[in-house]
């Protein structure tokens, strides 16, 4: 099987794909028995003791949200831990339903029906555990802030404790729970704040903008994706990419603001996506894929990039 990861990169379900996902499971599980895990990948399971076979036959009492973790709260002070990492899916089916081949990971049977548990990628990152009790659920906890919860304050402070550019911060999970590199792209285009000006430098009418951007963005997009599923469950189309954003995946299309392409920065397997003209003053930000090599000839606004642009031949007259 070919490495799917080139075309799924940077898709990480962020906040608003788990909360989804474990609304659609709450209405399905809780209550429910988990009767049998099936384990099709020895990469998935990253846990000894307990035992998984100490999970079966445990009642779910709910299914809650970690960061970007799904758990299911057992009897007995168990919690079954899922971490979905970049390309990891959930998929509801038939009780007992058979695991997909080359992408399937495992398998929860409950009462009600069959969770599948996938991931299109040979990088296997999508993570099992199983733990005993609060101490053992607390080394998944990154202690990031949950945005919809706080208040201007808790968000302000957390912006004080260390310097980085608004795009690291909101990214960081020590710091903000949930928010990934998609999101965070949204967020900033909401705040029309740049990605890499520091928190330092935050004014605080800019910090109140990104905290109410930061808010709405979220809580639109979740939603959204309620709407979406309705009765359902998102087995499919869970990707970072989405109709309907405003730069994030839009590079070089045109922003739904000011109609500018969108532009971005790479740095490795991430991509920032930003509009220059509501974000940056017009300044395009450093590319490192590009400006290393362009070096002195990097453009550095937009009119300067639309110079370099090739002319488009005048159209010919039709007869």
């Amino acid at each position: 099987m070919a490495d799917a990861d080139a075309s799924i990169k940077r898709v990480m379900p962020e906040l608003p794909d788990v909360v989804v996902y474990i609304e659609c499971l709450e209405r399905r599980v809780v209550g429910q028995k988990l009767e049998r895990v099936r384990i099709a990948s020895p990469f998935v399971l990253r846990s000894a003791d307990p035992p998984i076979s100490s999970a079966e036959g445990k009642s779910v009492r709910e299914v809650l949200r970690l960061g970007k973790r799904i758990v299911f709260v057992l009897e007995d002070d168990l919690f079954l831990v899922l971490h979905l990492m970049i390309a990891g899916r959930l998929a509801w089916a038939d009780r007992g339903a058979k695991i997909p081949g080359k992408i399937g990971l495992a398998a929860l049977d409950f009462t009600t029906g069959t969770l599948i548990f996938r991931e299109a990628s040979t990088k296997k990152r999508a993570s099992m555990h199983l733990v005993r009790g609060e101490d053992g659920l607390r080394q998944f906890d990154r202690g990031g802030l949950e945005v919809l919860t706080a208040k201007l304050a808790d968000f302000r402070a957390v912006l004080a404790r260390e310097n980085h550019t608004i795009k690291v911060a909101l990214v960081d999970p020590t710091l903000f729970s949930g928010i990934g590199n998609a999101y965070s792209d949204e967020i900033l285009h909401r705040a029309r704040l740049s990605p890499v000006k520091l928190t330092s430098r935050l004014t605080p009418d800019e910090t109140k903008t990104l905290f109410k951007a930061t808010k709405d963005v979220l809580e639109e997009w979740t939603e959204r994706l309620r709407g979406e599923v309705g009765e359902g469950f998102p087995d499919k189309g869970v990707t970072a990419f989405r109709e309907g954003m405003a730069v994030h995946g839009r590079y070089k299309q045109p922003c739904p603001d000011c109609g500018s392409p969108v532009q971005r920065i790479v740095r490795g397997d991430h991509e920032t996506n930003y509009c220059a003209t509501c974000q940056t003053g017009g300044k395009l930000l450093a590319d490192r894929a590009l400006s290393k090599l362009l070096k002195a000839d990097w453009p550095k606004t937009l009119e300067e990039l639309e110079e370099r642009m090739p002319r488009s031949a005048p159209p010919t007259a039709k007869r």
